[in-house]
């Protein structure tokens, strides 16, 4: 049985948590800030896009995305600019982006930079 088609447990965070304490993920953050939504002026990290990174102890990034909608006219290019940006970080061995749909991605998940750079606050 593969983990999708599990259920979730009570409790069981709906977005796998990041390895924040891993001596790349500032870095990797800053990677992610350097992608734009062409149609947003806000990065993908600080608009909530970016649900996790995870790093191994080898130093191989995983990285699960989402858009702001399905219909997104970038959908299919997003993922590899995400993965452009990370992989010349010095450290990383290895980089997969995967686009995800669930938990979906709501304007709550926008940092309040972002919040107020569009106008939200």
């Amino acid at each position: 049985m593969n983990a999708q088609s599990e259920p979730l447990l009570e409790g069981t965070p709906l977005i796998k948590p990041s390895s924040t304490d891993h001596p790349l993920y500032e870095s990797l953050v800053e990677a992610c800030r350097t992608v734009h939504d062409p149609e947003i002026p806000v990065n993908i990290y600080d608009l909530g896009l970016i649900y996790t990174i995870e790093i191994s102890d080898e130093n191989h990034v995983e990285v699960a995305m989402s858009l702001t909608a399905p219909g997104c006219p970038v959908a299919g290019e997003m993922p590899g600019w995400v993965a452009e940006a990370i992989s010349p970080v010095a450290g990383v061995k290895s980089v997969n982006v995967e686009l995800v749909w669930e938990p979906q991605w709501g304007m709550d998940m926008m940092s309040d930079e972002a919040r107020l750079e569009l106008g939200f606050m």
